[in-house]
């Protein structure tokens, strides 16, 4: 909603610049913001969201339970282990978005929309639009939103690449709902990590202005009035403004932006390899009173190399430094990440590495996560041919069961493949369990960006016999295309 906390890092806004001047410049004031922030002011819009009352169960211990639980006669005596249902009440929140195309395309984060069931968005004439989602990924945490209109005020979008450390540029939200916010400040540094997200892609622009809750999703502009980032993320200890903000780069966002238009998830090409900053290990091997010599004291230390990666293919192996990929210089992981982001699966990088204090260079074809060439697609739950509903609270008591998904209908596809038939009771898929419809559909999304991209499921019949199914989400020519 309009911040996300992971410790003393609060997901709320960032920001990004570039260079100079679009006026006549302002005595004592080193670069004229007012063009920038007129230009680009109308663009970023107000995102109210509302997540319904929903259903959740916890799992309790009760001693007491599990003592007199058979001494009573009532048949639930599970170590004590228990399950209650209970209802959320309805939640609103607020976050920014900017405006990219005259015809309604809005990127925000990941973390405004995620849990929305209904978005409404306000622009800065105060005319309202209902919005739809158009796709998320968590692992950059940016979202792509929809508004039917026309003649739309999309901002200008620039290179982020092209920032200097000390640019000038301007932060644009709603912080704590206060609309069309403009705060000012420089770029700090760039390619910052900070493992916010452990599976995340981070390459944050860092800078100075002041951003607060509710800026999440807004722009991030240079001096031009041109787009350089979407602000993510602050950090705090209080979860408010403490002097550093976090901007994700738009040489991220486009990548992203365009794949969720073109296939509704974003084809992630990677290298197959764990890393971090030659600095930090040689830091660590420091701490532990080890003496390092790499032959270089920057790049991307490999510390595991996955067997059906591309590194391996290529025979990268762990203690390798990564130096450059296709000629660009990689100081640091951030950077990494930042250049693979713009491939998808399939494409080939040149990468330059060092090995025992020799460099050498090798072609990779990048994989994804399933370690194929070919591109992700989502999988619509519809599509696999199963209509669910939870048990009913007498189907419950009269199975002795806690909880699980019926079967209450099946057409063709993969789970009547799989053998799946009409009654049967989905207790477990993978290793969530099922409680309600949004719990599959989850574990069906979780399944599909796996490498294995299996759904193994765990049922019961009406008459308590325990059953499991074993589906694949993949396509037979998916999964020979290496």
């Amino acid at each position: 909603m309009n911040k996300k906390i992971f410790g003393t890092l609060a997901l709320a806004f960032c920001l990004g610049l570039t260079t100079p001047v679009m006026a006549d410049a302002v005595p004592g004031q080193p670069v004229d913001l007012t063009y920038a922030a007129e230009k680009t002011v109308n663009s970023v819009v107000y995102i109210k969201v509302t997540t319904n009352s929903r259903e959740r169960t916890v799992e309790y211990y009760d001693p007491f339970e599990d003592f007199f639980g058979d001494f009573f006669g009532n048949g639930r005596s599970n170590g004590g282990r228990s399950q209650r249902r209970y209802q959320t009440p309805p939640r609103h929140g607020a976050g920014s978005g900017v405006i990219i195309s005259k015809d309604g395309y809005i990127v925000t984060n990941n973390h405004v929309v995620e849990e929305a069931d209904e978005l409404m968005v306000k622009l800065n004439d105060n005319r309202e639009f209902k919005a739809r989602i158009i796709g998320m990924d968590k692992n950059t945490d940016l979202a792509l939103i929809k508004i039917e209109g026309e003649d739309l005020p999309a901002i200008s979008i620039g290179n982020s690449d092209n920032l200097k450390l000390g640019e000038w540029v301007l932060a644009i939200g709603n912080p704590f709902s206060l609309t069309s916010t403009v705060t000012a400040g420089i770029v700090s540094a760039k390619a910052r990590t900070l493992g916010a997200n452990a599976e995340g892609i981070e390459s944050f622009i860092q800078t100075d202005a002041a951003i607060n809750p509710g800026n999440s999703g807004g722009a991030l502009v240079n001096a031009r009035g041109e787009l350089v980032g979407i602000n993510a993320m602050i950090y705090s200890q209080t979860g408010s403004y403490a002097g550093y903000g976090f901007a994700i780069p738009t040489s991220i966002m486009n990548k992203v932006v365009d794949d969720l238009k073109k296939y509704g998830t974003v084809q992630r090409a990677l290298l197959g390899i764990t890393g971090q900053d030659v600095s930090i290990y040689i830091d660590a091997q420091k701490a532990k009173g080890n003496d390092v010599d790499l032959g270089t004291v920057t790049g991307v230390y490999v510390l595991e190399v996955s067997a059906d990666g591309a590194a391996a293919a290529a025979d990268l192996k762990a203690g390798d430094v990564i130096l450059t990929i296709d000629g660009k210089t990689i100081d640091k992981f951030g950077q990494l990440q930042e250049a693979l982001v713009n491939h998808r699966p399939g494409d080939k990088v040149t990468v330059t590495y060092m090995r025992d204090k020799k460099k050498h260079t090798a072609t990779l074809t990048l994989r994804n996560i399933q370690g194929t060439t070919a591109m992700v697609e989502t999988v619509d739950t519809d599509e696999i041919g199963v209509a669910l509903r939870p048990l009913s609270e007498n189907e419950k008591k009269e199975l002795n069961l806690s909880h699980g998904l019926v079967v209450s209908a099946i057409r063709d596809g993969k789970m009547k493949e799989a053998g799946v038939t009409k009654g049967i009771i989905i207790m477990q898929v993978n290793d969530r369990k099922m409680n309600t419809t949004d719990d599959f559909e989850q574990a069906v999304k979780e399944a599909n960006m796996s490498s294995d991209r299996v759904l193994w499921i765990r049922a019961k019949t009406q008459s308590g016999l325990n059953r499991s199914f074993t589906v694949e989400l993949a396509d037979e020519k998916a999964k020979g295309k290496k």
